[in-house]
């Protein structure tokens, strides 16, 4: 062995044959999704590629958001600002690998659908997730609101006197635009693969996806657009 190499081989524990691979767990990550002799078609490999990735991406995504929800209650909407734009991006980034799926044949996914049980997308423990930490994120920036004497409709119209308020207030917007997309686009890719008028892996008829899109997280956020527009046209 050279004295390079004892200089720079692995010094953390675990399997791996560098630190690399010890710190990401490559050899556990990697052995995650189905070998090549168990697959029901070749295909497998990159359903599960884009699910297991999108899985990591929205983790991430929530665990920032709920750290945003802390700063924010702790008057650090600088810092919250950070990590919210991490999320965001993060829900962009899933959003962006659903296109790797419409790379299937509708034909051939049928082999890789028969492998899926009653595996259903109503169960991803990330989308799940979004649902339980947008409200409390909700809940600090209208309590951050409260305490800067606004109402959400008095933040848009002096903005510039408020600007990490403001931007706040434009990245739960970005957030909550972000999940109606990827539900959208989710929705448009299950179409183009199965069809719009089946009935999905757990029962559920595909036409319901395609109203997720319209829910939305922080109402007050969108209905303030309306109350702007209509102030504006009274004050015309």
């Amino acid at each position: 062995m050279s004295d390079e190499t004892a200089d720079f081989g692995p010094i953390l524990d675990g399997p791996g044959a560098s630190d690399y691979e010890r710190y990401l767990r490559t050899d556990e990550l990697l052995a995650l999704q189905k070998p090549v002799e168990e697959q029901s078609h070749r295909d497998e490999l990159l359903f599960q590629t884009v699910h297991q990735s999108s899985e990591l991406w929205l983790k991430h995504a929530c665990f920032e958001v709920e750290e945003a929800t802390v700063l924010i209650a702790a008057g650090d909407l600088t810092g919250a600002i950070r990590l919210l734009r991490r999320a965001v991006l993060g829900l962009r980034l899933v959003t962006r690998q659903l296109d790797m799926l419409e790379h299937m044949s509708p034909w051939e996914y049928q082999e890789v659908r028969k492998a899926l049980g009653h595996g259903s997308g109503f169960d991803s423990p990330g989308f799940n997730r979004i649902k339980v930490v947008s409200p409390p994120l909700g809940e600090a920036f209208l309590e951050a609101l409260e305490r800067a004497g606004l109402g959400v409709v008095d933040l848009y119209q002096r903005g510039r006197e408020f600007e990490d308020l403001y931007q706040l207030a434009e990245l739960l917007m970005d957030w909550d635009e972000r999940i109606s997309l990827w539900r959208s686009h989710h929705f448009k890719m299950v179409e183009r693969i199965i069809g719009g008028h089946v009935v999905g892996t757990q029962g559920t008829p595909v036409e319901l996806l395609s109203r997720l899109h319209e829910h939305v997280s922080f109402p007050v956020l969108w209905e303030a657009r309306t109350l702007l527009t209509e102030a504006s046209k009274q004050a015309e």
